[in-house]
């Protein structure tokens, strides 16, 4: 098993801390960890303290809104969102972000083929006890389970970040 890296909280939070999460479209899982985690940031007060987005690791999607079924769950669970449009992960983001937060395995791939230098890249369930990739819902229709294993890493990453 290949190591991951993980951000480490104690400079982060002098700063506004930049998150940009990334899969593999940006159509479903990455942008939904996106308002997954402004809403928690802003349920805790901390909007002042963070920068959230999403992007995708290729140029499949690039322009193409959240898909209908991920923003069907997130108005299932009150997570408010707007209009996205999916796009590559640039090299100035790479460079602002303190966290780049890849959804599964084959994201880690792409990313660290993309910036085989950073220290910013990070797998999101590996903040949880449980480290797994986050279930995709492209090829299952399970939007359901992507939206808790989402969220599950949120709260691990934001309790990490915040501590």
């Amino acid at each position: 098993m290949m190591k991951r890296d993980r951000t480490e909280p104690a400079e982060l939070m002098r700063n506004k801390i930049t998150i940009l999460f990334v899969c593999h479209g940006s159509i479903c899982r990455s942008p939904m960890a996106e308002y997954i985690m402004k809403d928690l940031v802003h349920k805790a007060g901390l909007e002042d303290h963070f920068r959230i987005s999403s992007a995708t690791a290729t140029y499949e999607e690039t322009g193409n809104d959240i898909y209908p079924p991920a923003k069907r769950i997130l108005k299932k669970h009150g997570i408010p969102f707007e209009r996205h449009y999916a796009h590559h992960i640039t090299a100035a983001e790479e460079k602002d972000a303190d966290c780049i937060i890849g959804m599964d395995s084959e994201n880690m791939y792409d990313l660290r083929r993309l910036f085989p230098h950073s220290t910013k890249l990070s797998l999101l369930l590996d903040y949880t006890d449980h480290p797994r990739d986050v279930a995709d819902p492209w090829y299952t229709d399970d939007y359901e389970t992507a939206f808790r294993d989402i969220l599950e890493g949120c709260e691990a990453l934001l309790a990490h970040l915040t501590q």
